[in-house]
């Protein structure tokens, strides 16, 4: 079998390269603390595209630094009673797509809640009243800045969390039914979503990004996505001088780290052959979750679309229906 990375049995063992922040633990539960301190002023509104299944709305509410979030809300028309819901989350620099593409999921009568994640192609602001879709910055955004908190994906993870508490207001919502499910960006969203909502039930994540990011670098795989890393040492620390407090600056938006604290039960898609997200650095997070989890392997797939995968998530997301 070709081999991109580590033999499989020694992939089920790694333990992951990047360092974790001694304080890992209390900066995001001081995080947590600041987003259930915030009102998120939370406004939904009809939007133009409506279906003969679903309700669908133009969800907006008030994250971190002041960010008005968007998000894409469906719910059933003529629903029963309380119902399951699905937090969406997208791939790297997207939006949170079209919305005939979620009636399917609508039509078993979940709710669904895709996010547009900050800063990037769709509606949500950055900070405060900016609305920008830079092609690429995000990873390193914040990198400088003396606070980690100014790390643009803390920011998003908190989002990610904050929309989990939004929709668990709703009176059609079962807040003891939530999960979440996504790709690349979207499935590290997933899994970050799960390590800071103690409350969701189901994760689907689907080779995800922003996982081991010094494995990444040590594989000379930062290109395409991770190109951001490769230019910010460039242009900041061109003799690496500053390189572990930079890996350790970088450990606090590492998804690895979260995924210990992961306690809702995990399906993750894997392709041996992605050298967009290699297996290792997927591996250092699965390995992590101290819930309940089983993997799905591609050997020879790469990035892209896992053959049937996408049916096998939807019937593990049925457990919630």
């Amino acid at each position: 079998m070709p081999a991109l990375d580590m033999p499989l049995a020694q992939l089920q063992q790694y333990q992951g390269r990047n360092p974790m922040p001694a304080d890992f633990d209390a900066f995001w539960d001081a995080g947590l603390a600041e987003i259930a301190a915030l009102d998120p002023q939370i406004e939904l509104r009809p939007a133009a595209f409506q279906s003969k299944v679903a309700e669908c709305f133009e969800l907006r509410f008030t994250s971190t630094f002041g960010a008005r979030v968007f998000a894409k809300y469906f719910r059933q028309r003529n629903r029963p009673a309380r119902s399951a819901c699905i937090l969406q989350f997208h791939g790297f620099t997207g939006h949170g797509g079209e919305w005939q593409d979620k009636l399917g999921l609508v039509s078993e009568g979940f709710c669904v809640a895709s996010l547009d994640c900050r800063g990037q192609g769709g509606e949500s602001q950055d900070h405060g009243t900016l609305r920008t879709s830079p092609c690429n910055g995000h990873l390193t955004r914040g990198l400088s800045d003396p606070d980690p908190r100014n790390l643009l994906y803390r920011n998003l993870y908190l989002d990610t969390a904050l929309l989990a508490r939004v929709v668990s207001t709703f009176p059609e919502v079962d807040p003891g039914r939530l999960a979440a499910m996504g790709g690349s960006q979207g499935g590290g969203l997933t899994l970050a979503c799960a390590g800071l909502v103690p409350q969701l039930r189901l994760a689907a994540p689907v080779f995800p990004f922003l996982c081991d990011w010094k494995r990444v670098w040590e594989m000379d795989l930062a290109k395409d996505a991770y190109q951001e890393v490769r230019d910010y040492f460039r242009r900041f620390d061109p003799r690496h001088q500053r390189e572990d407090e930079i890996w350790t600056r970088l450990g606090y938006v590492d998804v690895q780290f979260l995924a210990r604290r992961i306690k809702a039960e995990v399906l993750i898609g894997i392709g041996l052959m992605d050298n967009i997200c290699p297996p290792s650095s997927q591996f250092a997070a699965y390995n992590k979750i101290p819930a309940p989890k089983r993997h799905v392997i591609y050997p020879d797939f790469g990035h892209e679309g896992l053959p049937w995968f996408q049916d096998e998530i939807f019937g593990f997301l049925r457990k919630l229906a």
